[in-house]
């Protein structure tokens, strides 16, 4: 589902209503561009190729797995067939570690033998969703809170453990200190159903030099 522009309208307006710091990031942010991925097999395959390693080195391998394994040249796409014709030592050529290759390939055969259906995932809670993406290796809550975020579009989850969330918000409410998870959810408690956006708005204002 992607970000509707009424609901992202809605948002906005009741984030700055009832937080003044949102208030401030939003001004200072601008306009909400979030896009969704369609591709959700693609996405998480990208998600645990990227793990820990540079922005730039991830391209790199995303690009060479994804020719690799492609079928089409027109129109290249991750699938779990073209990921299954390699082994772990095949897809290690490819500039994928060893571990991460051994979870790309669970999560192909998860997917292909239909026991993780991606299709069928909008159609569940956020707490199902997680529980049905961690089953594959290399997935944790944080991937699968990602995929809910930006693959299916969700309005409200709010990724606690992530480390760019608690220094924007050490930053934006002056706490001197990253935020403990309960300092966190108190924060947090006025952006609801609206967490996801307020998210994106506290990555953006990493980016600013306002200090």
């Amino acid at each position: 589902m992607p970000f509707y522009p009424q609901h992202i309208k809605v948002a906005r307006l009741q984030l700055q209503k009832n937080d003044p710091v949102m208030k401030r990031i939003i001004k200072l942010v601008g306009p909400f561009h979030a896009k969704t991925k369609r591709d959700r097999f693609g996405t998480l395959v990208s998600s645990i190729v990227s793990q820990q390693i540079s922005v730039a080195a991830a391209r790199t391998i995303n690009n060479r797995l994804l020719e690799a394994t492609s079928g089409s040249i027109a129109s290249p796409k991750f699938t779990p067939e073209g990921i299954l014709k390699f082994d772990v030592d095949g897809l290690r050529e490819l500039g994928v570690s060893r571990q991460k290759a051994s979870y790309v390939l669970d999560l192909a055969g998860k997917v292909h033998s239909g026991v993780v259906e991606l299709e069928g995932l909008q159609r569940e809670s956020d707490d199902e969703v997680i529980e049905v993406l961690t089953q594959v290796k290399g997935i944790g809550i944080w991937t699968a809170q990602m995929f809910l975020m930006f693959s299916l579009g969700r309005l409200d989850i709010f990724p606690c453990d992530d480390l760019g969330i608690k220094n924007a918000i050490a930053k934006r409410y002056e706490l001197g200190e990253l935020p403990s998870k309960s300092k966190m959810l108190e924060i947090s408690t006025p952006w609801r159903p609206y967490s996801t956006v307020a998210c994106w708005y506290l990555w953006q204002s990493l980016d600013l030099e306002d200090g």
